[in-house]
């Protein structure tokens, strides 16, 4: 096989071949047809990798089963939806409402006096005791009790809620008037 036209005829001789494996896999004629002529454009594209001497009709064989293989594994990823229909079910819950709700608290954080935010942020958000924040910020037990109170009622009042519920139901009356 030196010349490239009598490598193409015995390719062309093996397409009969081909369309019967294609379709022994699929078990569809338009699906056959396709996947004979994906691994043709394949065989076609990487010609000069076949060693001439050796068997072209088993290398178009394992270029058809494979082409077949690697579609079947693309296929388990994809959905057919052609109507967009499937599409049109997937939603996710909106995250702007959240982001507008931290940027109030951080803002409203900043408000506090440094003492009062530190004590707050430890107890609160990092979640240590107050006698672990105690002895973070080198003062007494009830110091620190006074501070987070403090920081409380405070933070409350600048986001205009008389308690921590409030906020939440401030927010959830929010979204539901976007909504």
């Amino acid at each position: 096989m030196s010349a490239p036209s009598s490598w193409r005829d015995e390719v062309v001789g093996l397409i009969p071949a081909l369309r019967a494996f294609a379709w022994s896999l699929s078990h569809n004629a338009a699906d056959a047809d396709d996947l004979v002529q994906d691994s043709l454009i394949k065989a076609w594209t990487n010609r000069e990798k076949f060693e001439p001497g050796t068997n072209l009709r088993a290398w178009l064989f394992t270029i058809l089963r494979n082409t077949y293989y690697s579609q079947i594994l693309r296929r388990r990823r994809e959905v057919r939806d052609e109507t967009g229909e499937y599409a049109g079910t997937l939603k996710s819950p909106a995250t702007q409402d959240w982001s507008i709700a931290m940027r109030a608290l951080q803002a409203a954080l900043q408000k506090l006096p440094a003492e009062h935010r530190e004590a707050l942020i430890l107890v609160g958000a990092a979640g240590l005791s107050y006698e672990e924040a105690a002895e973070i910020c080198g003062c007494a037990l009830g110091t620190i009790k006074s501070r987070v109170n403090r920081a409380r009622a405070r933070l409350l009042k600048i986001m205009d809620a008389e308690d921590a519920t409030d906020l939440m139901a401030l927010e959830t009356v929010a979204v539901a008037a976007r909504g």
